[in-house]
């Protein structure tokens, strides 16, 4: 079984514009377990819900508005045949996400081709999230539609499928996390979607995966959630805002333990990525403490110091494409020196 030991990698944006000068950054500062980055401000196409958006029925973008409408044709059973045609011939490549979409993921798998890291870490928005975030014409998330829920579902299992072949070609070991921000919202009284179907849907493109490649897959959530619902779903790494909500998680106990009995990982987003929280509480003796005393928390829980760490990795809380350049850049330095520290506990 592989050790992580606070290995450190990222969620995925970047504020950069340069693809090749990014790759490069990221491929010397994770040196272990770089990941391809989303260039959010290069272009509105590697935005985390447009990018995976390629080739699914119904899915419109709109470039004028920068966004995505689920329009229905008039006569939809067609389109519907077809897809659900090549999603159980299992044609990958027509899911595929194209350069246009994610340059830096193809640049990342060329740079690897001669580098000693471990892994290669991709990343993909979770089929809930997705869902949860595009409308149709009648300004309603489609999330609360069955069809267009089962089709967003089945899209984003083969994507991670393409994708982790894709990086496979790295030469590389593939993490692939799934992004799930909208699992915040989860049982509320504003969720349109059960703890039920939610934990139904994330299993099955998991094990959609899972079963056709050798990948180890993550859910990544940077907002407050109900952890009993992902640690539910046994993925293999669990990603969360350690720096937000640190606090709220280690509520879990229970639920952390049997996760990390069954072999679960735990990376903890130690660095806060908005600009405010940066500037205001990106000390990094501060940032180490924190995390030591939650390390030391479950190792009061009956948890032995080496075999936690080598569950854990360590991120950035969520992606970095809203920072400002020079933070952005500060905040890989402070992470690699709370991986230089940790490593001595």
């Amino acid at each position: 079984m592989q050790k992580f030991n606070f290995m450190i990698t990222g969620i995925g944006s970047m504020p950069f514009l340069d693809v090749d000068e990014t790759c490069l950054l990221i491929k010397e500062n994770f040196p272990d377990m770089p990941f391809w980055p989303q260039l959010v401000k290069r272009s509105f196409y590697e935005d985390m819900i447009i990018q995976f958006s390629e080739g699914i029925p119904f899915l419109k973008v709109l470039e004028e508005k920068r966004t995505i409408l689920a329009i229905r044709e008039k006569n939809p059973e067609k389109e519907l045949t077809r897809f659900y045609e090549l999603f159980f011939s299992e044609e990958v490549q027509n899911f595929r996400i194209s350069m246009k979409y994610a340059p830096g993921l193809y640049k990342m798998v060329d740079f690897l081709s001669d580098s000693n890291a471990l892994f290669i870490k991709g990343q993909t928005v979770g089929p809930i999230t997705f869902a949860g975030s595009i409308k149709d014409q009648d300004g309603k998330a489609i999330i609360g539609d069955s069809e267009l829920m089962d089709v967003c579902t089945k899209a984003i299992a083969m994507k991670g499928l393409w994708q982790v072949r894709k990086l496979k070609e790295s030469g590389k070991k593939v993490v692939l996390f799934l992004d799930e921000p909208y699992l915040a919202g989860i049982g509320s009284a504003f969720s349109v979607i059960s703890r039920d179907k939610v934990v139904e849907t994330l299993k099955e493109v998991i094990s959609y995966i899972k079963k056709r490649e050798d990948v180890l897959l993550g859910i990544h959530c940077c907002a407050n959630t109900d952890w009993s619902v992902i640690t539910s779903v046994r993925p293999d790494i669990i990603s969360f805002d350690a720096f937000g909500y640190m606090n709220h998680f280690l509520l879990y106990k229970n639920e952390i333990l049997d996760f990390l009995k069954n072999g679960g990982n735990i990376a903890w987003g130690i660095v806060p990525t908005t600009d405010s929280d940066f500037e205001q509480q990106g000390d990094v003796n501060k940032l180490f403490e924190k995390l030591k005393k939650a390390v030391e928390t479950i190792v009061e829980w009956g948890v032995d110091l080496k075999k936690l760490c080598a569950h854990c990795l360590l991120t950035p809380s969520c992606g970095m494409g809203t920072m400002k350049i020079e933070n952005a850049k500060k905040a890989i330095s402070i992470l690699r020196e709370i991986f230089d520290r940790v490593s001595k506990i």
